[in-house]
């Protein structure tokens, strides 16, 4: 009988060590292992978080979300996320609450990143959020992007592409056949002819440096006195030339004004003389054909007569 009691107390006390130490183990997955302080949050979008999510400072568990409360506004709807965290565990005023995952197949979280700040939020306050990035609507939202990429753009331009393709083609086995002809023929003379070209450039060469080398002895000391003395010489002759002028410029002017007067007359009178010049020139027509018909009108012959006027 004393053994049977035995047996009973310690598998008692067994169960009650295993009840001991699973109320410990779900109060430490929980983060309920002593005093707390609450924070809040708001969000317009609470996707994968819930009630017992972690709650991480710089990637440390702190604590968990206690309770998500939406509320309606003007256009939408938020969601006040509070959060409890560690007793006395410092939050700088500037910290960002995020909601994210820390990897692929991780559980969401809300992710605290410090701040700079020296001053600390109190208990139960606001805690700047940010919302979380769904890398999945991103990715969604560019494959949608590249389809109407390809179907508006990528599309279009590969039919512009194989028409162009296809032209080349046909011009290839065209006109491109006969270009290629010709194309040939003209290298063909341009290479027969290059030798002559390369001896008329180096005929050419040799009278330009022929040139310069005349050039240069034109310029030697020697023709340079010769160069300095004709110069010296026109530059008298310029001066007796301004002496000249300057001592008959006043006959100058004068002739300069009968040369006027004498051509405003001419200008005047230009077109009676024009007139007596063709009166004349048709007079000596008239002589000259009637010399012509008649010679014997020189030596005071007379003129024959008219046969028009004998009928």
């Amino acid at each position: 009988m004393k053994s049977n009691k035995i047996n009973y107390f310690v598998v008692g006390g067994f169960v009650l060590i295993m009840l001991a130490g699973l109320v410990v183990s779900v109060a430490v997955l929980t983060g309920r292992t002593g005093a707390t302080d609450s924070y809040y949050a708001i969000y317009n979008n609470v996707t994968g978080i819930k009630f017992g999510s972690q709650v991480l400072y710089e990637g440390y568990p702190v604590g968990q979300i206690e309770d998500i409360t939406p509320h309606p506004r003007a256009g939408g709807m938020s969601f006040r996320v509070d959060f409890s965290v560690k007793k006395d565990w410092r939050i700088p005023e500037d910290s960002i609450a995020q909601i994210a995952a820390p990897g692929l197949l991780s559980a969401v979280t809300i992710s605290i990143s410090a701040g700079k700040s020296t001053a600390s939020l109190e208990p139960g306050g606001l805690v700047n959020s940010k919302e979380a990035a769904n890398i999945f609507a991103v990715v969604s939202s560019v494959a949608a992007d590249v389809n109407e990429l390809a179907e508006n753009n990528l599309k279009p331009l590969l039919n512009t592409i194989n028409t162009a393709i296809g032209g080349f083609g046909e011009l290839l086995q065209g006109d491109a056949q006969q270009l290629v002809i010709e194309l040939t023929t003209l290298i063909q003379n341009v290479a027969e002819r290059v030798p002559k070209i390369s001896e008329n450039i180096e005929v050419f060469s040799n009278k330009i440096n022929q040139s310069s080398d005349e050039l240069s002895a034109f310029f030697k000391p020697e023709n340079s006195q010769k160069l300095e003395a004709i110069l010296g010489n026109l530059d008298i002759l310029l001066v007796t030339v301004n002496g000249m002028v300057d001592e008959n410029k006043r006959d100058i002017n004068e002739s300069i004004v009968d040369m006027r007067r004498v051509t405003e007359s001419v200008a005047r009178h230009i077109d009676q003389v024009n007139q007596n010049l063709e009166g004349a020139s048709r007079n000596m027509y008239e002589f000259s054909r009637q010399i012509r018909q008649n010679p014997g009108l020189l030596f005071g012959g007379t003129p024959p007569k008219d046969e028009a006027a004998a009928r």
